[in-house]
Order: structure tokens, then sequence, then C-alpha cells
């Protein structure tokens, strides 16, 4: 259970006061001197806490064991979007924990072969697979939630998703009203809907786990790849604010904000520090389950994240001419 966010803020508010009221009687400062001691001690706790905060997330906390252990939360995981990349990456790690799982894609030959493979694999996991095309409307969703019914569904991964084939301007976009269509449905619609659907037995349980994939394009300027970041962008949002509603019922949300790695969507092939494999990427997102409600879990794209959000008190039009000119480059030749 969380503390009211006026006890949160008590300690670092009397901490601060507490440090400047010793300094200006240790010191015997004027005002102006006790205004810039306040900014000063001020800063350097901002600076001091984020960076603590920073370690403990990604380190400390999984080290002493204060991340989420997933098996508790029940004992069935569903997946959409599993036959490749990140997807692929949450079925393998999720089996070797021993969950069972739900596999969702609209591919019947990757669904049997992934299939295959897990039982294969881990042959006390019990494994579903639900064949479907998350790019259709709400009609499907009928048919899902029949086919999740009786089962305890304690995790939940949101990772279907559709992009662009290369930057476009709006209007240039091929089949552009048919793309929309898809997109959204695929990015936006899955997600709402497969939460409405599983979210219910959670709090039933009063845990569960739901994990959404958004990404960096989602948080900064990204001209020419307009729907596919705005589509990112209502999933952050999406998982912010559920996070808010029900951290407080025993439910963890969690909204991974990666930039790339490598999968058939990057169409990045090999990876390294700035973009891992999927397995690597997911294995750091598991670790950290618990501890980090929005993270980009890899540390470089955490840290890009944070150049991000410094850029941005800049000009913000630096990300679309950069863009701009790239594209009108790659045009003319």
């Amino acid at each position: 259970m969380g503390y009211p966010w006026q006890r949160k803020a008590a300690a670092p508010i009397l901490f601060l006061w507490g440090s400047v009221a010793f300094c200006h009687r240790l010191f015997h400062f004027n005002f102006l001197e006790f205004i810039g001691c306040a900014f000063s001690v001020s800063v350097s706790f901002f600076f001091i806490y984020h960076v603590a905060l920073f370690i403990y997330r990604n380190w400390v906390g999984v080290w002493l064991g204060h991340n989420a252990d997933i098996k508790t939360h029940g004992p069935w995981a569903v997946i959409t979007g599993c036959t490749s990349g990140i997807g692929r990456a949450y079925a393998d790690s999720l089996a070797k924990r021993g969950l069972n799982l739900v596999l969702m894609s609209r591919s019947k030959e990757k669904l049997v072969e992934l299939q295959s493979e897990l039982r294969e694999q881990f042959p006390s996991v019990q494994t579903k697979i639900i064949i479907v095309d998350f790019t259709k409307g709400p009609e499907i969703y009928g048919d899902i939630e029949k086919e999740l019914q009786g089962l305890e569904i304690g995790m939940l991964v949101n990772n279907v998703g559709i992009c662009y084939q290369f930057p476009e301007y709006f209007m240039d976009l091929p089949d552009r009203n048919q793309f929309c269509t898809d997109i959204l449905n695929c990015n936006i619609l899955s997600v709402t809907m497969m939460t409405s659907i599983v979210l219910p037995g959670m709090l039933e349980r009063g845990k569960g786990v739901v994990i959404n994939i958004s990404s960096l394009s989602g948080i900064m300027d990204t001209p020419f790849m307009t729907l596919y970041a705005a589509t990112k962008a209502f999933v952050d949002k999406f998982t912010q604010d559920l996070e808010l509603e029900y951290r407080e019922q025993g439910i963890i949300f969690q909204v991974l904000i990666p930039g790339y790695v490598v999968s058939n969507m990057s169409k990045v092939k090999t990876s390294n520090f700035f973009v891992p494999s999927a397995e690597d990427f997911v294995e750091k997102a598991l670790s950290c389950l618990g501890l980090q409600s929005r993270t980009c879990a890899w540390l470089s794209h955490q840290i890009l994240h944070a150049c991000i959000r410094i850029g941005q008190f800049f000009r913000r039009d630096v990300a679309g001419e950069v863009m701009h000119i790239d594209i009108m480059i790659s045009r003319k030749n």
C-alpha cells in the first residue's frame, strides 16, 4: 500500500528547509544568500534523490528481491503478438519461469510452430493458441473472451502492434484510410479491449500484472511516423493512469518505452549496447517489474529517454527539422 502524496512530499520538504535553516543559523546568511542556499540544496537533493532511485530500481531493488514474483499472480499468462521479437521473448521467458501461456497471433503456422517448440523445451508448461487478426474491429473480442473463460490469468502482455513500412507524410501513406483503421485497431483497440477482458478477473482475485509495450517514439517528436507514434503515446498514457487507478487493489501495471530492439519491426538484425536483443530486453524488463511502472528498461534507452526529456526544454522542432532534411535527401536519391 502506498502512502498519500502528502506524506511522500513531507520528507524532502522537511529535509530541504531543515538544511537551509541549519546553514542560515550556522553561517548567518542574508536574504539573497538564504534564497541561493535554498535553491542549491533543493537542486542537490533532487539530483541525489533521482540518482539513488535510479540505482535502486535498476539494480539494488532487484538484488534485494523487491521486484515482483510473477508466479504468485496466477498460473496463466496471455501474450499478444507472440511469434517474433519482444512477444516471442516474453513467451520463452515466462515459460522458463513456469507460467502456462495463451499465445495469440494471426499466423496459425507460426503459432503451432511456437507451441511445439515450447512444449519440447518446457514439458510441464501448458499452452493454448488463439488465432486472431488484431487489425480487425471490435467484433473479434467476444470470441477471445470466450476462449479465455475459466483461466486464472495472472499476466497480460499487450505486445501486438504494426508500424509504418518506411517514414512517410501522413497524406502520402499507401492505402491511407485502410492503414489508419488497421493501426488504430491493432495498436490501440487491442490494448484497450484485452485489458478490459482480463482485468475484471485480476481485480476479483486482488492480484495481476498487465504489461503494455509503448515506444520512445510516443514521447518525442516523430514526424513522418505520426500515426504510429500517436498510438504509442496512447499506450503510455493509458497504462500510467490505470496504474494510478488500480495500484491500491494489487494490480501491477507496467508500460515499456523501448528504443530500437532487434526484431522484424525494427529491421535491426544485430544486437549491441544501444540495440539489445529481444531476449535481453525482456529479461531486464521482467527484473524491474514491480519496481518501475514506466520504464525503458535497457540502460542505453534510459539514457536516450533522459536526453529526450532534457532536449524538450529547448526547441521542439529540432527533431522535425532533422527528419525533414533526411527524408528530402532520401527522396532526391
